[in-house]
């Protein structure tokens, strides 16, 4: 590429997806508040007018704090590359440190560290301000300074050694280095499915098995008639952080297990419970876990390809306000960049996950339909909707560009269809 147009392309990206973001908020924000008087006809008898503006309100304080980070991002990313903060960051190690894999760990620990000190302030006033003040928070600071403290321990247990490997071969392996990185990185993740159940959840949270009772009964003939097998159904005290429930399958193979948050079993009847888990099981049974799986192993493939020959282009790093090392080694620099840049791009791939998703929910909702209640499923989730304070007027253009899920009408519309 000639001089500079990388950056140039880099900053029409940057400005685009930047404003796209800021619009897509804006319209949310003025589409919520519009409909915030009115509760939807469909669900006038199941949801109270306070509840409605609750989560018009919920929803709107999110966008407000989401469009103050995207501007803080902004202004990080631009500081990092451009303004030439990670070329700073990269001499200053250099210096301390010498050349080499462990000077450039450092180097994308720093960064890592930096990003996590400049999210802090955020992720502290989303608990105990905005989470607080809808009635959500459940977690005490001390709680939130350990969990804070565990999972950086956590990350660095399983980066550091991650990163040591993947730099090695960035260093050692020839142009295909990626290739063999991919495969790492492969294995890894599937490691991570049987690790993180097993060994890592229950750092953070307790999880008790399900008490024998009507609700274990009724949730084993489920089990039976979708002829699934799990390693056991239990209970998290989701509570002690937040008052929002969920349910949700972690690990694979012959180590699945069924988890509910203790507040979906506290709100919910053991129909209701029962529909929940239906439609979780729909995703398992309609391959969507697998089919996500497989996705983004394709994903990561095409994007270490990227990353082999990006990596081995001088303008690259120059155009991004960095100087390489010309004769020596620059894989932690390649990595830190494309980390930084990759999502600008990235982001506009947005709509294509939302549709993709979307589409696996209408599945497991039918699933849910044919092998438990669709009425149980619609009134749970009524009442999960009402719990979290979910919006039922969402605008459409923003529903279909971020949402992972269906808007609350259109589903309820489509389970009724099936009831």
């Amino acid at each position: 590429m000639g001089a500079m147009t990388f950056t140039i392309i880099f900053l029409i990206a940057f400005l685009s997806s930047f404003g796209l973001r800021h619009w897509l908020a804006q319209r949310q924000m003025r589409f919520v508040a519009l409909h915030r008087d009115r509760v939807p006809a469909d669900f006038v008898e199941k949801i109270t007018l306070a509840e409605h503006q609750k989560a018009a309100d919920y929803t709107i304080a999110k966008l407000k704090l989401g469009i103050l980070e995207n501007g803080v991002s902004a202004i990080v990313l631009i500081a990092f590359t451009l303004l030439g903060g990670l070329q700073i960051l990269n001499i200053s190690l250099v210096q301390l440190f010498g050349e080499g894999i462990a000077q450039q760990i450092i180097l994308l620990g720093s960064i890592a560290i930096i990003s996590g000190l400049i999210d802090l302030p955020f992720s502290w006033y989303k608990q105990f301000n905005l989470e607080e003040r809808f009635g959500f928070n459940r977690m005490s600071k001390k709680l939130f300074f350990i969990d804070m403290l565990k999972g950086f321990a956590i990350v660095a247990a399983i980066g550091i050694p991650l990163l040591w490997v993947i730099l090695s071969l960035m260093a050692r392996a020839g142009d295909l280095w990626w290739l063999w990185a991919w495969i790492v990185l492969t294995v890894f993740s599937l490691l991570m499915q049987w690790i993180f159940p097993s060994f890592i959840a229950p750092l953070f949270n307790q999880f008790q098995p399900l008490a024998d009772g009507p609700l274990k009964t009724q949730i084993e003939g489920l089990l039976a008639r979708c002829d699934f097998a799990s390693q056991g159904l239990f209970v998290m005290d989701g509570s002690k952080r937040s008052a929002h429930g969920n349910a949700f399958f972690a690990g694979m193979g012959k180590a699945k297990r069924i988890v509910f948050f203790d507040t979906l079993i506290e709100k919910l009847n053991p129909g209701e419970v029962e529909a929940v888990l239906a439609h979780e099981l729909g995703h398992y049974k309609c391959k969507h876990i697998r089919k996500r799986l497989l996705v983004s192993t394709a994903m990561s493939f095409c994007m270490l390809a990227l990353l082999g020959w990006i990596s081995a282009q001088v303008w690259f790093y120059t155009d991004l306000g960095v100087m390489p090392n010309l004769n020596g080694y620059n894989g932690g620099l390649a990595l830190a960049l494309f980390m930084l840049v990759s999502p600008v791009f990235g982001f506009f791939f947005t709509p294509l996950a939302s549709i993709s998703s979307r589409k696996h929910e209408y599945e497991a909702d039918g699933f849910a339909a044919s092998k438990s209640s669709a009425q149980d499923l619609i009134s749970a989730l009524v009442k999960l909707y009402q719990d979290n304070a979910s919006t039922l007027t969402p605008d459409p253009i923003y529903t279909a560009f971020y949402s992972s899920h269906p808007p609350a009408p259109l589903r309820i519309a489509n389970l009724q269809r099936q009831s």
